[in-house]
């Protein structure tokens, strides 16, 4: 089976992150991503995930068409890690996470994707990697896209 960085993004209104009753991240309108990270991801594929969603044209324009990127709306992402998006329950009743990096990996790739988002000149606010977060959204359309880039 062939296992591939996974974002889910979803077009929020608003969304924010907090740890433990205490706020970490905040944006208004943009995109909540939710990030997870296999054993086999790279760098290349980081920065091929950061230059789609940079350039992605799901944002509405004055007739509520998904035609602009993030930048023209002045939009902003809230990124979360999440390696439950490698939760494979196929079998039994409790799912496994074994295709799930471990912190090792994922940590410098989720500080590289955020970074990279950065470096493309976009707003970028975070949850606390590893942590019991806790992450409301307002959902936008509802606009909610799977993404991958495989190794």
């Amino acid at each position: 089976m062939l296992f591939a960085m996974r974002v889910v993004l979803q077009r929020v209104r608003r969304a924010s992150v907090s740890v433990g009753g205490s706020l970490l991240g905040r944006i208004d309108q943009g995109y909540c991503l939710l990030v997870g990270f296999t054993h086999s991801d790279r760098a290349d594929q980081v920065r091929w995930m950061a230059e789609k969603i940079a350039g992605l044209r799901v944002m509405g324009d004055a007739e509520g068409k998904m035609n602009l990127a993030l930048e023209e709306v002045g939009g902003a992402v809230l990124v979360v890690s999440q390696f439950t998006l490698y939760g494979d329950a196929a079998k039994g009743r409790r799912p496994s996470f074994i295709d799930a990096a471990r912190p090792d990996v994922a940590v410098p790739l989720y500080d590289l994707f955020c970074a990279e988002l950065r470096g493309r000149g976009l707003s970028v606010a975070t949850g606390e990697f590893g942590a019991m977060m806790e992450v409301e959204i307002v959902n936008d359309g509802p606009v909610t896209l799977v993404l991958e880039r495989s190794a």
